[in-house]
C-alpha cells in the first residue's frame, strides 16, 4: 500500500492523560493497574480504570451523549493538540473529506446496565432517562466524536472485538486509496463495565492479581479501559509523523472465544501485514504483541510470531502497563509503537518474573533503548478476528 502519515496522535489510559504521561509510566516502568475499585463490582482482579470520568460529563450542544464511553472519548479527544490537528486538516480537505472510524466493543453499555438496576418493580420497564440511541448504540461514540469534530464524512464504528481499533486502519486505507476521502480520525474507545468485568470473570480469564503476559506462573489478564486517536494523511510527511506502511487481517473461526492452537489466523495477520507493506520479517525491529496473559493466548500468538518473524525480533507485551483496554487496545498498543519509534525504545513486559520457557518468540522481560525504524502491533479478537499494523518513521 502506499504510506499514510499519522499527522496527529492522542490518548487517555490507566498511565494517565496524553502522550508524555504514558511516555513517562512506560520509561520508569509504572503500571497503571490498581485492586478493582469499579462501581460495585465485586472481582477479585486488578483493573486499568482512567481517573476523572465520574466528574467530567458532557455538556452543552452534545449533553444527551454523555455517558461514560463519551467522555472517556471526549477526555481523549482534548489531549496532545489532537483538536487543533483535525482543525488544520479540516480547513485544508472540508470536514465532508474527513472520515472517522472508531473501534469500540461496548460503547456506552453501562448507562443500560445502570438502567436495569432501576427498573419499574411493578412492570419491569427501563427508567426514560435511558437514551440507548445516544449511549448504548455502538455507532453512539463515532457520531459523538464526529459531531465534537465538526466533520461530516463517512463515519462507522467497528466492532470485531479486541481488534477493533486495529481494523479501523485497513478500513481508514482502503477508503483513502478509494477516493472516498482524504483523510481520516481513527482510533478506539472502550470503557469499564460490568458486562465485561463479569463475562471476562465467568470464563475464568480474569487474574486475581496484575497481569503478567507471558509468565510462566500467569493466570489470566486484567481489564482496562482507554481512549486514542489517530489522524491519518495522504500528504507529505512532516519532521516527525509516524508513517502507517501496511496492515494485515484474517478471521481464523476456529472457537468463539478460543484462538487457533497453532495460530494459524494470527499468523496469516502478520504474514498479509507484510505483503501489504512490501517488507521482509527482518525489516521489523519490535512487535507489540496481543499478549492478553491468558495461557492460550500467549502460547498460540508464539508459535504465530514463531512462523512469521522467527526468533530474533524482539517483542513485549504492554497489557502489564494498561490493562486489556478491549476494543480501544488496537489504537492503545499502536500508540505505545508510535513511542518506540519516536525514542528508539523497546518496552519490556511489565511484571513477568519468569518468562514461560515453552514460549520460543524473543520476549524481553526489561525495558531496552534500541534502534527501532519499524514496529509491528498485533490484535486478536473472540471468534479469530485478527489484524496486524506495521509503522516506520516518516
Amino acid at each position: 500500500m502506499q504510506p499514510l502519515f499519522v499527522t496527529g496522535l492522542a490518548t487517555v489510559n490507566a498511565l494517565g492523560f496524553g502522550l508524555d504521561e504514558t511516555w513517562e509510566a512506560l520509561y520508569r516502568g509504572r503500571s497503571g493497574l490498581r485492586p478493582n475499585d469499579f462501581e460495585n463490582a465485586a472481582i477479585n482482579t486488578w483493573i486499568g480504570r482512567v481517573e476523572g470520568l465520574e466528574s467530567t460529563p458532557v455538556t452543552k450542544t452534545l449533553a444527551q451523549w454523555d455517558c461514560r464511553n463519551n467522555r472517556l472519548a471526549q477526555l481523549g479527544l482534548q489531549q496532545d493538540g489532537f483538536e487543533q490537528a483535525v482543525q488544520r486538516a479540516r480547513r485544508r480537505y472540508g470536514p465532508e473529506r474527513i472520515a472517522v472510524l472508531l473501534g469500540t466493543t461496548t460503547s456506552g453499555i453501562l448507562e443500560t446496565e445502570v438502567a436495569y438496576q432501576h427498573r419499574n418493580p411493578k412492570d419491569g420497564s427501563l427508567p426514560d432517562t435511558l437514551r440507548y440511541q445516544f449511549t448504548h448504540n455502538l455507532f453512539s461514540v463515532s457520531d459523538f466524536v464526529s459531531r465534537y469534530l465538526g466533520l461530516t464524512g463517512p463515519a462507522m464504528s467497528v466492532s470485531t472485538a479486541c481488534s477493533s481499533s486495529a481494523k479501523v486502519f485497513a478500513s481508514a486505507a482502503r477508503l483513502i486509496q478509494a477516493g472516498v476521502c482524504d483523510a481520516a480520525v481513527v482510533g478506539g474507545v472502550d470503557s469499564l463495565c460490568f458486562t465485561t468485568l463479569y463475562g471476562f470473570s465467568s470464563l475464568g480469564l480474569l487474574s486475581d492479581g496484575p497481569c503478567r503476559p507471558c509468565d510462566a506462573a500467569r493466570n489470566g489478564l486484567s481489564i482496562g479501559e482507554a481512549a486514542g486517536f489517530a489522524l491519518l494523511e495522504a500528504a507529505t510527511p512532516h519532521d516527525g509523523d509516524i508513517a502507517f506502511l501496511g496492515y494485515g487481517e484474517s478471521s481464523d473461526a476456529y472457537h468463539m472465544s478460543t484462538p487457533h492452537p497453532q495460530g494459524d489466523g494470527a499468523a496469516a495477520a502478520i504474514r498479509r501485514a507484510l505483503d501489504c507493506a512490501g517488507l521482509k520479517p527482518t525489516d521489523i525491529d519490535y512487535l507489540n504483541m496481543h499478549g492478553t496473559g491468558s495461557p492460550a493466548n500467549d502460547r498460540s500468538e508464539d508459535q504465530a510470531i514463531q512462523r512469521m518473524l522467527g526468533e530474533q525480533t524482539p517483542c513485549s507485551s504492554t497489557k502489564g502497563w494498561t490493562g486489556h483496554t478491549l476494543g480501544a487496545a488496537g489504537i492503545t498498543e499502536m500508540i505505545i509503537s508510535a513511542l518506540c519509534l519516536r525514542h528508539d525504545f523497546v518496552p519490556g513486559t511489565l511484571n513477568v518474573q519468569t518468562v514461560d520457557t515453552q514460549l520460543r518468540s524473543r520476549i524481553l522481560p526489561c525495558n531496552e533503548f534500541r534502534t527501532i525504524r519499524r514496529a509491528m502491533s498485533n490484535s486478536f479478537g473472540f471468534g479469530g478476528n485478527n489484524c496486524t499494523l506495521i509503522f516506520g518513521k516518516s
